[in-house]
């Protein structure tokens, strides 16, 4: 059972939706998905409670603390083909925790010098823990709301920058798209929309689809049983990194 945690310390990154994106089509291609939403804004349960009986094989639990992350993700273990978590949009005690806990974290990040500073919060955090604790957790950017005709300077620095930090860019970016958006307002799925009142439907579904080949492979839904002192020692150290950590610089 993966656990993916979704990542950015600044809202607006288009990371909700990057969790929406995959989840709904995980679950389209018949895997059990549990999504922990512990951002505030509750825009993934939001979305949930207005899609009811959407699916069977999609779970999204909320309200959930840094105390209750550990035992919820360990609920869903082994009745879940894939764990995703969606974290708020800002550093606390919380991204340390989900951290320790992932087996991949994906970084959403606009082309924008205020996302990118974000992400590479993240970045250093993951770093941090590699150094002080010896724990190494996966992590790829997903550039998000990108323009699918202009790729700004802004974008192309913020893709050389993480080249230059040998930092993995999946392959994919979502494009920016009105069925995207729609999905919320509907409360529904890419697939569930209607095409003719949603423009580029058709574009927006391969590129979901696309990015969800590529996180697929990445992190491919096998089950591995996972000692309890391995989990909870992961859990510790990343809060422990947190907690000693220095103040992390805008590296962007």
């Amino acid at each position: 059972m993966p656990i993916i945690t979704f990542a950015n310390t600044k809202g607006g990154a288009g990371k909700t939706t990057a969790v929406l994106l995959l989840a709904t089509e995980l679950v389209r291609r018949g895997y059990t998905v549990s999504v922990i939403d512990t951002d505030p804004q509750r825009w993934i349960s939001r979305w949930f409670e207005g899609a009811d009986g959407y699916a069977s094989n999609l779970r999204v639990a909320t309200y959930i603390s840094v105390n209750a992350l550990a035992r919820t993700i360990e609920a869903y273990r082994g009745s879940s083909d894939y764990v995703i978590v969606d974290l708020p949009g800002a550093q606390s005690p919380l991204l340390a925790t989900a951290l320790g806990l992932s087996d991949h974290v994906l970084i959403p990040i606009q082309g924008s010098a205020m996302d990118a500073q974000g992400g590479a919060q993240v970045i250093e955090l993951l770093q941090y823990l590699y150094s002080k604790g010896n724990i190494r957790i996966p992590h790829s950017v997903v550039l998000s709301r990108v323009n699918s005709l202009v790729t700004t300077r802004a974008l192309r620095a913020v893709k050389l920058l993480l080249a230059e930090r040998s930092v993995r860019v999946l392959a994919t970016p979502i494009i920016e798209r009105a069925a995207y958006r729609d999905m919320f307002e509907y409360r529904t799925s890419l697939h569930r929309l209607d095409p003719e009142r949603v423009s580029n439907l058709d574009k927006a579904i391969a590129n979901a689809e696309r990015y969800c080949d590529e996180v697929e492979m990445l992190v491919p839904a096998i089950r591995m049983p996972v000692a309890d002192n391995l989990t909870n020692s992961r859990a510790d150290n990343g809060n422990r990194g947190f907690m000693e950590m220095p103040l992390l610089r805008a590296a962007y």
